[in-house]
């Protein structure tokens, strides 16, 4: 089932993070769905580490995703796809260059994400 949401993360102490990413509940209850599943170890893993690298980037254009990440696809003005755990799950993520805040718009697998329009998809559906 793929997720969406809104919610703000607040910085943790002494973590000095360049990017706030709106929402890690998202992240966190994707994972919760997968409860039972074989994937669901490394699918946390693999969203847990790209959580604290985005957080300390510095991006400032689409440019600075993809030399983060090469594998990221930029889809329009804003949005960025990524590839977890082996591209078998897709992450898309709309980011506002100017104010360092990336919003997790859609989770799931990449079946999942084929049947969606990526330039599109909101926050709960």
């Amino acid at each position: 089932m793929p997720i969406s949401g809104t919610c703000y993360d607040k910085p943790t102490a002494g973590w000095n993070a360049l990017v706030r990413i709106i929402a890690r509940k998202t992240l966190r209850d994707f994972v919760e769905s997968l409860r039972g599943n074989k994937d669901q170890k490394a699918v946390k893993s693999a969203l847990d580490s790209w959580f604290h690298e985005v957080r300390t980037s510095d991006w400032h254009r689409p440019a600075d995703v993809t030399a983060s990440y090469a594998s990221a696809s930029i889809v329009g003005n804003d949005r960025v796809v990524f590839n977890i755990q082996g591209n078998a799950y897709r992450l898309v993520v709309a980011v506002d260059y100017q104010r360092q805040v990336v919003f997790i718009k859609w989770l799931g697998t990449h079946k999942q994400y084929d049947r969606i329009d990526v330039t599109e998809v909101k926050f709960g559906n």
